[in-house]
This record gives structure tokens, C-alpha cells and sequence, in this order.
């Protein structure tokens, strides 16, 4: 490993800031202009979507299961328990839902993309896209962008439902409550707010997801160590940046929506 200055590093960690806002504001402005590459964005919508459905949906249902069987321990010692619903409710919806969707989709694509890139940049297929008069940003970054967060949004919606059903069948099995009454007081507890937010996050999640990921596949460097190297730090990096992003965005949207 090379050493360094702090004084180079800290340039280097700043330029990396520059390079990736550079990135991102250039994935957004494409979305605009022509050719949009339609073809390439449902290719990586499939990919995306229906590929992290299974792991999306297991995950949302058992943390809705297990989100209710700790809850129902501390309600019980209130006589509450009948507000399991309300609690599994709000907690899959308002927060554990968009967070666990945002990092399965990371831990499964945002290494994806940082490997495809990245070894695209190895066997200099980027070079040649260029010397054909393709820009690689809008053929390559834009429709992941749009794809991730797409479908991030409708993976988010399909795993709250999940989450919730794991949630009344703890409830119903194993706590003895009827499930009428489970799905009536989760769906009345629900206000504006809980759903705006929940729903919101995903498009943020999906937005630093794909740019992380394409920013680490097309700064790879180093033959294909490089591409492993730049596959692990776009999962950690995307994973640190959803949970980091996660508190801002809910105190944000908190003084926006009023609670």
C-alpha cells in the first residue's frame, strides 16, 4: 500500500467529491437531452427490479415478523397489545421499509454496477464507446440511474406490504389477535406524512445507489484488482451513504411535513 501526505489524501478525497458531483449532475442533465436509450434503462429496470424482488420482499417480511414478536413483549407489559398493528405499521412504512429495500438493492447492484463498469474501463470498451462518438455517461449512467430509482420506488411499496402481512402473521399465529382488527388499526394509524415520507426516501436511496456505483466502476484503476477494489467500496460506500442520508432526510422532511 502507498503511503501518503494527510495533505494528498485529503486532495485526493476532495477531488473524488468534485469528480462524483460532476457525475451525478451530469446523470440528471441526460435525463433531458437526446437520445434517451429507452432500450438500455427497461434492460436495467429488469435487472434491477425484478432480480432484487425475491430478496427485497423475504427481508421486509421477516423484519415485519420480528418487528412485531419483540414489540408485543413491551406492549404486553402496558396491556397494549392490541396496537401491534399501529407500531408494525408505522415503523415498516415510515422507516424500515425504504432503509432495508435501499440496501439490499446496494449489496446487490450497486456492486454490480461498479464491476461491469469497471471492467468495461479495464478492457477499454469505455475508450472505444468514446471513438464512436458514444458518450459513455448517457449510455452507461443515465438509464441505471433512472432504472434504480424507479424501481427502488416500487420495490419500497411491495416490501411495506410484505412487511406488514409478516407482521399480522405473528400477530395472528402467535399473539392471538384477530386479524381484522390488526390490518384495521395498521392502515387507520397511517397519516399523510407516514406514507409521503417512506415513499420519498427510495428516490433518494436510488439516486446515491446507481451514482456510487457507476462513479467507483468508472474510476477503477489497476487492472482486475482494481474492479474488486472498486466493487467492495461501492457497497460499503452506498450502504454508509443510505444509512448517513437516512437521518437527514426524515429530520428534513420532518420540518417540512409538520411531525
Amino acid at each position: 500500500m502507498e503511503l501518503i501526505s494527510p495533505a494528498d489524501y485529503v486532495k485526493q478525497k476532495l477531488q473524488s467529491v468534485q469528480e462524483y458531483a460532476v457525475l451525478a449532475v451530469r446523470a440528471v442533465g441526460n435525463v433531458f437531452a437526446r437520445p434517451r436509450y429507452f432500450g438500455d434503462m427497461t434492460q436495467q429496470a429488469d435487472l434491477i427490479g425484478f432480480g432484487s424482488l425475491p430478496i427485497v420482499l423475504a427481508a421486509c417480511f421477516f423484519t415485519g415478523a420480528a418487528l412485531a414478536l419483540n414489540s408485543a413483549t413491551t406492549l404486553t407489559r402496558f396491556g397494549a397489545l392490541t396496537l401491534v398493528g399501529q407500531l408494525v405499521s408505522i415503523g415498516i412504512v415510515r422507516e424500515l421499509g425504504p432503509v432495508l429495500a435501499g440496501l439490499v438493492v446496494a449489496g446487490r447492484n450497486a456492486s454490480g454496477m461498479a464491476s461491469e463498469l469497471g471492467s468495461m474501463i479495464v478492457t477499454e470498451q469505455i475508450d472505444a464507446m468514446r471513438a464512436l462518438g458514444t458518450d459513455p455517461m448517457k449510455k452507461l449512467v443515465t438509464p441505471r440511474v433512472v432504472a434504480t430509482v424507479t424501481m427502488l420506488f416500487f420495490l419500497t411499496i411491495l416490501g411495506d406490504f410484505l412487511g406488514l402481512i409478516g407482521g399480522n402473521v405473528v400477530a395472528s399465529v402467535l399473539l392471538g389477535l384477530d386479524s381484522r382488527s390488526y390490518w384495521s388499526s395498521a392502515w387507520q394509524t397511517l397519516q399523510f406524512s407516514d406514507v409521503f415520507m417512506g415513499l420519498a426516501k427510495p428516490l433518494v436511496f436510488g439516486f446515491i445507489i446507481s451514482t456510487v456505483g457507476c462513479y467507483y466502476g468508472l474510476s477503477t484503476r489497476g487492472g482486475t484488482q482494481g474492479v474488486g477494489r472498486s466493487t467492495t467500496e461501492a457497497v460499503v460506500t452506498s450502504m454508509i451513504l443510505i444509512i448517513a442520508v437516512d437521518v437527514f432526510v426524515t429530520r428534513l422532511l420532518m420540518i417540512l411535513l409538520g411531525g
